[in-house]
């Protein structure tokens, strides 16, 4: 069931954002056209806890939804950079906290139909605070230090909605063993 791409245009080329129309033909013959795809590069996010297992996590605005949103700490792989890697360094710009292990749990896509990136997702523990942040132009970021207890609540109450991180939590908590399933 795969598609054949018989044409490409670029509409937009950006390092973060890069969109184009392809004319494709399906294994049938059917002709889909347009198809918008738009590429972006990996991303990476974690679950991170402190040295003292509070949950650490950042607030800030996200204008597509015009909303400040609870999330956890994250962004993207530059080229050629290592998972991994990327995690650590996101993890010490946006909130200033080092970690001891920095574990990845697992890989999601966030709408396959449209993006073609997948985030990488992480379990960082051991965290403790030995810088300030080094944010990028365009972020404000609020860092908190939350209880699990407290954070549950929010996730309870669906306070965390960016799907990436719902994604990265499950996968976290079944990698930890604190998640599991019976039937």
């Amino acid at each position: 069931m795969k598609w054949k791409t018989l044409e490409s245009e670029y509409i937009s080329e950006h390092i973060y954002f890069t969109a184009r129309r392809d004319r494709c033909q399906r294994e049938d013959g059917a002709i889909i056209d347009p198809y918008f795809v738009v590429e972006m590069p990996t991303s990476a996010t974690a679950l991170a806890l402190t040295a003292d297992n509070k949950v650490l996590l950042v607030n800030q605005y996200r204008h597509p939804i015009k909303k400040v949103v609870l999330e956890f700490p994250g962004g993207f792989v530059d080229p050629g950079e290592d998972f991994a890697t990327a995690m650590h360094r996101e993890l010490l710009e946006e909130t200033g906290y080092r970690f001891d292990k920095v574990e990845w749990v697992g890989r999601v896509a966030a709408n396959p139909g449209v993006l073609t990136n997948y985030t990488e997702l992480f379990l960082a523990t051991g965290g403790v605070k030995t810088q300030e942040q080094q944010l990028d132009h365009n972020e404000e970021i609020e860092v908190l230090e939350m209880p699990m207890e407290e954070f549950l609540e929010k996730v309870r109450k669906q306070e965390l909605v960016q799907a990436l991180h719902v994604s990265c939590l499950f996968f976290a908590l079944l990698k930890s063993g604190k998640l599991a399933f019976t039937g």
